[in-house]
């Protein structure tokens, strides 16, 4: 079974007033389902493939998600997110990693528009799963907390994020 979005942001504990940012948005299944978990909040949904976010945006549009908005960006770039400095509750980096050329890059933008305690959910492919083949530079669960651990986040808990992937959540501490 894959990675259920549902499920997984169930886990991480979004509250209905939090500000989310779904970091590599793709067609949007986070950020649609995490619109739906923060009505009185907002989601930021950022992706580099404009066609992606036209996708997203027609998908909030049809189920009248007002809260949701949707940015180009390239998340390898600090500021690449458009996102204000220490403005987000939580990210969302849902299956980007393995495909982030630099990975710490990624991680210090998640950690720019975090506030201080908020959190980070990953999820991402298992390096020994037998479903990754041709998935690119998959990083195991321990190497992904360390970069993390590095750029000033800690390890809070893993969730059960399906039978192909991993799940963590990180808390940012400075």
């Amino acid at each position: 079974m894959f990675s259920d979005p549902v499920k997984n942001l169930k886990q991480f504990g979004l509250r209905e007033n939090m500000i989310v940012a779904d970091l590599g948005a793709g067609t949007g299944f986070y950020s649609i389902a995490a619109a739906k978990m923060v009505p009185n909040g907002k989601v930021y949904s950022i992706e580099i493939q404009k066609d992606y976010i036209n996708t997203i945006r027609n998908k909030a549009a049809e189920l009248n998600l007002e809260n949701l908005e949707c940015l180009w960006g390239n998340l390898e770039e600090k500021g690449g997110s458009k996102i204000k400095d220490e403005i987000a509750d939580a990210v969302i980096i849902s299956n980007i990693l393995f495909q982030i050329e630099h990975k710490d890059r990624l991680v210090e933008e998640a950690k720019r528009i975090l506030k201080k305690g908020g959190m980070a959910l990953l999820i991402d492919w298992e390096k020994e799963s037998s479903f990754n083949v041709g998935l690119g530079n998959l990083l195991s669960k321990e190497e992904a907390i360390e970069i993390f651990k590095n750029k000033g986040f800690k390890f809070d808990r893993e969730i059960d994020a399906g039978e192909h992937h991993y799940g963590i959540i990180l808390i940012k501490e400075k």
